[in-house]
């Protein structure tokens, strides 16, 4: 098959909207630098989006307050505490955007909050994140962190642990589906701009809801985790196609380290993980009815945009590969991040950035 489009540096400024810290304040994109002698890294993020509030909402009530809270969502007869951070500008009567945030496996939802810093993007872009939870218990619970690890009932596929989750498994894309249904409901938020996004195992989880809830979901941004479908139980370097009939062309943003010991960039044999991160695209690419072969765009020393274009009702497909990465969310604070935590692109305000473009129509 023929290579990706490629283009330099001197791109940049014409592809992208501007240039952010790490912090994420946004400055005016400068002059591309050549290949040949790149800038010094400055955190990369996709051009800003148009806000988060609907121009045009109809008027509705909110019931969650302003700033971080634990909200109740009752699913399958039990009670499940959901985190949520409302942005202080929110106006009770305005419709806003909801993004979903999904832990990685053996975590919780506060530390998928401090690692993504996902909460100060939303109260400069006015929309609201949640952080719910997995049910599957991992090792250790309790000590060091009384919140537990927790893992998503990915659908038939293993945890981390190696094993399918027992029978009667909380049914993780259904419970998903009733967070969403009860904080539109009573959040005053829009139903058309409904995003998620996740690390690790919560990437896997996100893009499960695109396969399997593409009517409730927008757009996904997976970091370190995309799936098009669980791997073919019998040639696990490919992905079972009949796994992921998505009803419409989903938008798919993903981040992923070529120096990831978890998830490798190349694939595994493994029946969690399997075929590599360049087929999920490529597949993504294919069920969005987008151009075969993406342009590539050297964005800074060490990441390169790979961009699907042309697609179907104007989804796109676009993984941001990380050459000196690890099993990381790119921009985030180092010493939650751990080795390998890219500071050239700030993923949380990327991936805003880019399915914030996107809607349910």
């Amino acid at each position: 098959m023929a290579g990706p489009v490629v283009t330099s540096f001197a791109s940049l400024a014409l592809l992208a909207g501007g240039i952010v810290t790490p912090a994420g304040s946004a400055a005016a994109a400068p002059a591309g630098p050549t290949a040949a002698s790149p800038a010094a890294p400055t955190a990369w993020s996709a051009g800003p989006a148009t806000g988060g509030v609907d121009a045009a909402p109809r008027r509705c009530r909110s019931a969650l307050r302003p700033g971080t809270t634990s909200v109740p969502v009752r699913y399958a007869g039990t009670t499940y505490r959901v985190r949520v951070h409302v942005p202080p500008q929110k106006r009770a009567q305005r419709r806003a955007p909801l993004m979903l945030n999904l832990h990685p496996s053996s975590g919780n939802a506060r530390r998928q909050a401090e690692l993504t810093r996902m909460d100060a993007v939303a109260d400069r872009h006015g929309f609201v994140v949640a952080y719910p939870q997995g049910v599957l218990p991992l090792p250790p619970q309790g000590a060091p962190d009384p919140e537990g690890n927790w893992a998503w009932n990915v659908p038939n596929v293993p945890t981390t642990a190696g094993q399918l989750p027992p029978p009667g498994s909380r049914d993780d894309v259904a419970f998903l589906r009733k967070v969403v249904a009860d904080l539109v409901s009573r959040g005053c938020l829009d139903a058309r701009r409904v995003y998620s996004t996740g690390f690790s195992g919560g990437a896997r989880m996100s893009s499960a809801l695109a396969c399997h809830a593409s009517d409730v979901v927008a757009a996904v941004a997976p970091v370190a985790g995309v799936r098009a479908g669980r791997p073919e139980p019998e040639a696990t370097s490919r992905p079972e196609e009949a796994d992921c009939r998505p009803a419409r062309p989903v938008p798919v943003v993903t981040f992923h380290g070529y120096v990831d010991q978890v998830n490798p960039f190349a694939g595994n044999g493994d029946r969690r993980w399997g075929y590599s991160v360049a087929l999920a695209t490529e597949r993504w690419a294919q069920l969005d009815g987008c151009r075969p072969v993406p342009v590539a765009t050297a964005l800074t020393p060490h990441v390169t945009r790979f961009r699907y274009g042309g697609c179907d009702r104007g989804a796109l497909v676009e993984r941001y590969d990380i050459s000196d990465g690890g099993h990381t969310w790119p921009g985030a604070p180092p010493s939650l991040g751990g080795p390998g935590t890219s500071q050239e692109i700030d993923a949380s305000s990327t991936i805003w950035n880019v399915v914030s473009r996107h809607r349910l129509r």
